[in-house]
């Protein structure tokens, strides 16, 4: 039975997929978007620091605010109304809530968030995936000791390669490549907040006039979000990741299929299984043709004459030899697409991407010459980048995770282009940092 039919049986029988969100902010209104119109769901409560910049952004996505103003859980969850408010454990704690959206995007917080819904015996959906680069193998593990799902979320990236992979895995082909693509030049790796708009093809007034963070943004222009995503997809799926990073192969819809296969047969890979980002500009900074900037793929190999020929006889898109393909998505629709996370764990027991093992890491890796006394200021700053890495070299060199690079003093001198090491920084007290190293030593 599809997961629509299965919901529309929930809402004629009057009982509900019952969720909580914690983050009511871009990704999160997207989510709440689409909840009105979606049969066999009641959102219960929304927490955010901001209670009434939560009901103006319902407004904002078109809710009826008469639906968003029970003044507890009780009467929300009696009267099918949402409770709005500033105390997210109250919301992770609620005994009638059956799956929590964590939804906030700040990764030290968001672990917290999670640990505690999974405490409480909550299924959750992670969006901030940070969260899930550093430590998503240990809370996924919590969240199976527990009896509860914890997933990835669909609608982002990571999900939506994960899905493409099992697609390929489930139907027989062998896994070459996945991944997504980015724009991607690689001075990129040094952008600021201050640089992020002349890259983007936007200007500062545009920006502002948009209400666009510049530090968000610049997170994914300088290859921090894309090496974050392609970690999750690697803990998730257990493909390979480079040795020394994503390489970010500029190539077109057409070409991905030749430029994800082995160095040894003419690709870039240095072996097949492995997670890659294709960039949408050439070298030169010209912008390719149908590119997969927004999107995500797949590239399979076709391990026999037989398949192979089917793949000619039906036109397939092939490289030369005629044995890999590449299927893809080339959008991906972000928080409108949550629900598909929702309903699969709700209805299926089945998560939209989780974590395995620790294959990958992200690594905080200096813009520019650092000093001791400086602060870090985390993902999309000023100071550092993240470096995409196999686990078993950042656990070796002791690497410093970029999730927990925000409001760290150094203790000594970084060169540029140098991983950041424990070592490097007076790491202040949490328990998203107690949570990472016990992952260290649980998967050493």
């Amino acid at each position: 039975m599809s997961l629509y039919t299965q919901l529309q049986s929930r809402a004629a029988a009057n009982h509900p997929i019952r969720i909580g969100l914690i983050g009511a902010g871009k990704f999160g209104s997207m989510y709440l978007s689409q909840i009105p119109r979606t049969p066999g769901v009641h959102l219960v409560a929304i927490a955010d620091l901001n209670p009434a910049q939560a009901r103006k952004n319902l407004e904002n996505v078109g809710w009826n605010l008469e639906l968003a103003r029970a003044e507890s859980a009780q009467e929300a969850i009696k009267t099918g109304a949402t409770w709005v408010t500033d105390n997210w454990e109250a919301v992770a704690t609620l005994p009638q809530i059956d799956i929590l959206v964590e939804c906030t995007g700040s990764p030290v917080h968001a672990v917290d968030h999670i640990l505690k819904a999974i405490e409480h015996g909550k299924h959750v959906v992670n969006v901030t995936v940070e969260a899930d680069a550093f430590c998503g193998p240990l809370l996924a593990r919590k969240a199976q000791e527990k009896g509860v799902i914890y997933t990835l979320a669909y609608g982002d990236q990571p999900a939506m390669i994960c899905d493409l992979v099992d697609w390929a895995r489930t139907c027989g082909f062998p896994v070459v490549a996945a991944g997504r693509g980015h724009k991607w030049l690689p001075h990129f790796a040094q952008s600021t907040p201050e640089t992020v708009w002349g890259y983007y093809g936007l200007s500062p007034e545009q920006a502002t006039r948009g209400g666009l963070n510049p530090k968000m943004f610049n997170s994914f222009l300088d290859g921090s979000k894309p090496s974050i995503e392609s970690t999750a997809v690697s803990n998730a799926t257990g493909l390979s990741v480079p040795s020394n990073g994503l390489l970010y192969p500029p190539a077109s819809v057409e070409d991905i299929p030749y430029v994800t296969r082995p160095i040894s047969e003419g690709g870039v890979l240095e072996k097949k299984g492995m997670v890659e980002v294709i960039s949408s500009l050439e070298k030169d900074g010209r912008k390719i043709p149908y590119d997969i900037r927004m999107g995500v793929w797949v590239t399979v190999e076709a391990e026999t004459d037989y398949i192979k020929n089917c793949f000619e006889e039906y036109n397939a898109h092939t490289d030369p030899t005629g044995r890999y393909f590449t299927l893809y998505k080339r959008w991906h629709l972000i928080g409108l697409e949550v629900g598909m996370s929702v309903a699969s764990i709700a209805l299926r027991g089945e998560p939209t991407g989780v974590a395995q093992g620790w294959n990958a890491d992200v690594v905080a890796t200096a813009k520019r010459d650092l000093k001791a006394g400086e602060m870090l200021d985390g993902e999309g700053g000023y100071t550092v980048w993240g470096k995409l890495l196999p686990a078993a070299i950042s656990r070796k060199l002791g690497g410093l995770p970029l999730g927990l690079a925000h409001d760290v003093k150094l203790i000594r001198d970084v060169s540029k282009g140098q991983a950041l090491t424990w070592e490097d920084v007076s790491m202040p007290e949490s328990h998203a940092y107690r949570v990472r190293r016990e992952m260290e030593q649980l998967f050493n």
